[in-house]
């Protein structure tokens, strides 16, 4: 499975940002996929994520501001992020696993093992 993140950019406090993540090789019938990113000097934080029945999870820190959505064909992945602030800054990366957790996508970064290079968000004014 290949994974390759677009659409970082440098935006504005209270701007939005729509992330796109091509996903190659996902053959998977159960499957998650997730959003994690990874600001300076911190620990990598799961940030959403969606399974193969649309079942979504987010982190308390972005929930009701960004969105977790996969297009068809399993081959790509969306975070449409709105209210951006500064402590969005980060670099984001897609990962994929091929397992369904009836507790729903889980946000913790050992249960991924393919990965995105990542793209970066800055927030600032």
């Amino acid at each position: 499975v290949q994974l390759v993140e677009s659409g970082g950019a440098s935006v504005q406090p209270g701007g939005s940002l729509r992330l796109s993540c091509a996903i190659s090789g996902n053959t998977y019938i159960n499957y998650c996929m997730a959003w994690f990113r990874q600001a300076p000097g911190k620990e990598r934080e799961g940030i959403a994520a969606i399974d193969n029945e649309g079942t979504t999870s987010y982190a308390d820190s972005v929930k009701g501001r960004f969105t977790i959505s996969q297009g068809n064909a399993k081959s790509t992945l969306y975070l449409q992020m709105n209210s951006l602030n500064l402590e969005d800054t980060a670099m984001y990366y897609c990962a994929v696993e091929g397992a369904y957790y009836s507790g729903g996508p889980p946000l913790e970064e050992y249960e991924y093992s393919y990965w995105g290079q990542g793209t970066q968000v800055t927030v600032s004014s």
